[in-house]
């Protein structure tokens, strides 16, 4: 090694952190443990056999380092970096960028970071120093492509296990169907159903890995999960033994699922979008059978330059036209897609800003509102008109989940969302009749526990508040949930110590996450979440007096994360 070559990259990177940002908690530099947490998560692509081509320019790596490094990627930076490192919310990582760059400044800046959102990963701990040495190179090598994933690879891993003429006619179970909770065990591949009355499993199914959104049929029959590895699983609810009558793959890396919600459409269709390939496929509704595979790649909303990479965030169907909404990352548009002939596709283009991610719909389920993370704002659509109503500057990295709508004594109508970069809750406007001077603004802010929040939620009977932090570094932070009074905001927040209400005693991390209401909304339930190989469970709060209520331990609840009530997934109540 040239260490004076070294020495000069050392003083360069280490000048830039010092003239930048101050560092952020846990030494990572210019960003968040929480935000680390959130974009360093695994990516089912670190598997996936990818074509590798030799760079002539490149400092020379053997398949083994090769193989390694490449699933460090895919572990830690490609959530980032991008797939095929052309930049997402990072920066670019091609040769043409990376090889001028040279070996040792690379692993200056890979183990330092930097002041605009770099971890520290060596100086942290994360990355061993010959870990570093490794990604310095790799990032020089040609980006390895992914395979493609199409019609005759959908097919190939679809399966319809009971058909729909040998499904039940009418419900053959007694249970409360509306009060149904689908809970993800995120690494053991697994969903829960919980029967919210009795508080006991009613079934453990097999889905794919780290189920993200569980999403139910207008009709409020068929419950549809997809895992990250983009696996959906079809489950019947009037089975006697509520399970899975269809599956498939619809591509490589995935976290959207919904079906057609539209009069005259009801569980006629499903819809899927991936994050690889970057596309979304229309299926049909009662079995699964892909129909029509549609790209994303495409030009940004802001400059105009093609992305080979927009992946598909979030989808949620239209309640005033048969069609998805369907929110793509990178360029930041919104495809409001018309599935009334899908042999003749009609597609509406909206742009709003960059890296869209997820959202909800206000109270009048008329106006979508979907985060841009990383451009901290709140686009909305308005899906009665099929245009963008606005755009609302909010705090930093705004996470809302679906958010969370109440009437705020002033503003009247408002949505709410947490964030993961700051302690804020922004509260943004949502009627443009009755309080036309306050629609699509950021009205108001709360200050929360912290950074780290993923979800908030409310109900129509509630005149609760509930804001999880499950990514604070601060385990007193991670470990409970703050509570507001909707009707008394200025006296700030109440903390529910979850966690200790569990019971567990193990050093398991006890994140409490996703706060979610029971049919009648006189519950919350949230997951205390731990290591696979540690306890979890579920703990449920009266939300009327904010005491604890029950508490479900089970050895199969394992790493639960995500929960969603049938009735109020059904029909979008938040």
């Amino acid at each position: 090694m040239n260490k004076n070559v070294l020495t000069v990259a050392m003083l360069s990177a280490l000048a830039a952190i010092a003239c930048g940002a101050p560092r952020a908690a846990d030494n990572k530099m210019g960003v968040s443990d929480a935000e680390v947490k959130y974009q360093a998560g695994g990516s089912p692509l670190a598997d996936v056999e990818m074509y590798q081509d030799i760079n002539p320019k490149a400092p020379a790596m053997s398949k083994a380092e090769f193989d390694k490094a490449r699933q460090i990627y895919f572990e830690r930076c490609a959530g980032c970096h991008g797939v095929l490192r052309k930049g997402a919310t990072g920066k670019p990582l091609t040769p043409d960028i990376t090889i001028s760059k040279g070996t040792d400044y690379l692993k200056v800046f890979i183990a330092y970071g930097s002041p605009a959102g770099m971890p520290n990963w060596q100086t942290s701990g994360e990355l061993s120093e010959q870990d570093v040495d490794l990604m310095a190179r790799y990032v020089q090598q040609t980006p390895p492509t992914p395979p493609e994933y199409g019609m005759k690879e959908m097919k190939a891993t679809w399966k319809v296990i009971v058909p729909p003429e040998k499904r039940p006619t009418k419900k053959m179970n007694n249970y409360n169907l509306g009060n149904i909770f689908s809970t993800t065990l995120r690494d053991a591949g697994q969903i829960a159903l919980i029967d919210g009355d009795t508080k006991k499993i009613i079934n453990v199914i097999k889905t794919g890995y780290a189920v993200h959104i569980s999403r139910v049929s207008a009709s409020g029959r068929y419950l549809f999960v997809i895992g990250r590895d983009a696996k959906i699983n079809m489950i019947d609810l009037w089975m006697e033994k509520p399970d899975s009558v269809a599956e498939i793959r619809t591509g490589l890396e995935a976290r959207s699922v919904d079906t057609s919600k539209y009069k005259g459409y009801v569980d006629k269709y499903a819809i899927a979008g991936s994050y690889w390939p970057p596309q979304f496929v229309i299926m049909d509704g009662n079995t699964l059978e892909p129909k029509k595979i549609v790209s994303t790649r495409g030009m940004t909303v802001d400059t105009q330059d093609y992305h080979p990479e927009p992946r598909v965030a979030s989808i949620v169907a239209s309640h005033f036209k048969p069609e998805f909404v369907v929110n793509v990352k990178e360029t930041g548009k919104t495809l409001m897609v018309d599935y009334s002939n899908i042999d003749a596709l009609k597609i509406t283009e909206i742009g709003s800003a960059r890296f869209l991610h997820d959202g909800g719909w206000d109270s009048t389920k008329r106006y979508f509102m979907v985060a841009a993370n990383q451009s901290n704002k709140i686009g909305v659509i308005d899906a009665k008109e099929g245009k963008l109503a606005g755009v609302a500057d909010v705090g930093k990295i705004p996470h809302p989940g679906r958010g969370a709508n109440f009437v705020h004594p002033k503003f009247g109508p408002v949505w709410a969302t947490g964030h993961l970069g700051d302690d804020t809750i922004a509260l943004v406007g949502t009627d443009p009749v009755k309080h036309k001077e306050y629609a699509w603004k950021m009205v108001a802010q709360l200050k929360g526990q912290g950074g780290g929040s993923l979800f908030q939620k409310t109900h129509p009977k509630s005149s609760h508040l509930y804001v999880d932090t499950p990514l604070n570094p601060d385990p007193a932070v991670s470990q409970s949930v703050a509570v507001f009074d909707i009707k008394n905001l200025d006296k700030g927040f109440k903390v529910l110590p979850i966690a200790e209400w569990s019971g567990i005693k193990d050093d398991g991390a006890r994140r409490v996450v996703q706060p979610e209401y029971n049919m009648a909304g006189d519950e919350v339930w949230f997951s205390v979440w731990s290591a696979k190989n540690k306890e979890s469970a579920i703990v449920v709060v009266d939300d009327k007096t904010l005491a604890l209520k029950a508490v479900i331990r089970d050895p199969r609840l394992i790493t639960p994360t995500g929960h969603f009530n049938i009735n109020n997934t059904q029909n979008d109540v938040y």
